[in-house]
């Protein structure tokens, strides 16, 4: 039987994210508060994602229109305006509210004193993959992890999954059209081996071929770049996939070295890997990842 060429995000999506990133808090000692805090948002967003009902869903006639002609069915710029996402952030925020330190609370303080419509202008920030104004980034992780939630259970509802993209089209996410977050070779026995990129919005991943640059197509000058240890051992499973025609590149977690490992949980514990390369100036990096705003590089 061939590997499936989309997979929809699993129910327990996030509660998997959660038991990820508490582990690589115990082990990424200098990023051990930033995880431990993202362990807590994740398992808030399972609980709005049980907890919470839709106020609005897509006719499934649109998805099927959508599916005949390759579109995106959740396409955020078809849906930005009709998805109520308010719902998810404030169950989000009641679920942090229990857990929080001190230095996280007055962000959710601050966010919960915004007015809707900035909240919106926010959450436009996000589908668009910007960094937003400085003096509001800091709650952007939080509006986007909302936005998660709201796109994911959408791709569960889907009556099936849509087809793979293909050409240009090949490194957009084919239920929502965001971009990637990294991509991951699985292990498990359908999938063994084989590689798909994972959006990071709704969590859809799809199947891109190995030692290809998910961003220009080409394969003649990847290069893999790891973070490793005094001993030369992997400090995690992540590599930063580096390619020389376009300049770009993406992260990927190859599962054989770890079977937990994440795309999100990974890219965020991951972060040493971001900071060599922006170093280095010679690539840009391709991967979005919506908990993580940070500016435009100059």
């Amino acid at each position: 039987m061939d590997p499936p060429s989309v997979v929809l995000p699993e129910p327990e999506h996030f509660a998997q994210r959660a038991q990820r990133l508490r582990g690589l808090a115990e082990r990424i000692e200098p990023l051990a508060d930033f995880l431990a805090f993202m362990a807590q948002l994740a398992q808030a967003q399972q609980r709005a994602l049980e907890q919470n009902v839709p106020a609005w869903q897509p006719e499934p006639e649109a998805f099927t229109l959508a599916l005949e002609h390759g579109m995106p069915p959740l396409g955020v710029q078809a849906l930005r305006r009709d998805i109520d996402f308010h719902g998810e952030l404030s169950t989000i925020l009641d679920a942090l509210e229990l857990h929080v330190g001190a230095a996280q609370r007055p962000l959710l303080n601050a966010l919960r004193a915004l007015p809707r419509e900035e909240v919106d202008r926010l959450a436009e920030e996000v589908l668009e993959a910007r960094p937003g104004p400085e003096a509001s980034r800091g709650l952007m992780p939080l509006v986007a992890a909302a936005l998660q939630v709201a796109w994911l259970r959408l791709a569960r509802a889907l009556p099936k999954p849509p087809k793979r993209p293909a050409g240009e089209a090949r490194s957009i996410c084919p239920c929502c059209g965001s971009l990637p977050v990294a991509s991951v070779i699985q292990i498990d026995h359908q999938r063994s081996g084989v590689r798909y990129l994972q959006c990071g919005l709704c969590a859809t991943q799809w199947y891109l071929e190995r030692s290809k640059c998910s961003v220009c197509d080409q394969s003649g000058k990847l290069d893999y770049l790891s973070l490793e240890d005094d001993d030369g051992e992997l400090l995690l499973p992540v590599q930063a996939e580096t390619c020389g025609d376009c300049h770009s590149y993406l992260k990927l977690m190859p599962r054989e070295f770890d079977e937990h490992a994440e795309p999100l949980a990974d890219d965020l514990a991951s972060l040493a890997l971001d900071l060599m390369l922006n170093e280095e100036k010679a690539y840009r990096r391709s991967g979005f990842n919506p908990l993580l705003i940070v500016a435009d590089p100059e």
